[in-house]
């Protein structure tokens, strides 16, 4: 389980792309790499980093469920999403 800074720091980017990414398109449109610099750093999507939306891991991250393979494992385990059963042959 990541610590609640990370977690945190994680949404703040999130806000902070959703925020600036309309101005961001503008400047890149426009080649104006002057403005892109006084931007905030934090407003790149690139500096996004996938996470479990349950727990912040990091790694593991099924996109197609937004959560880590552990967290899939167990809720698919319970029945907590649908459509998705153990395999057996």
């Amino acid at each position: 389980m990541a610590r609640e800074s990370i977690k945190a720091r994680q949404r703040k980017r999130e806000e902070m792309v959703a925020k600036f990414a309309e101005k961001r398109a503008a400047l890149k449109a426009a080649g104006d790499q002057a403005g892109l610099d006084k931007l905030p750093r934090n407003a790149s999507p690139v500096r996004l980093k996938n996470r479990c939306q349950l727990t912040g891991r990091p790694k593991g991250y099924m996109r197609h469920f937004g959560i880590c393979r552990n967290m899939f494992r167990d809720m698919a385990l319970e029945g907590k999403i649908p459509g998705v059963k153990k395999a057996s042959w």
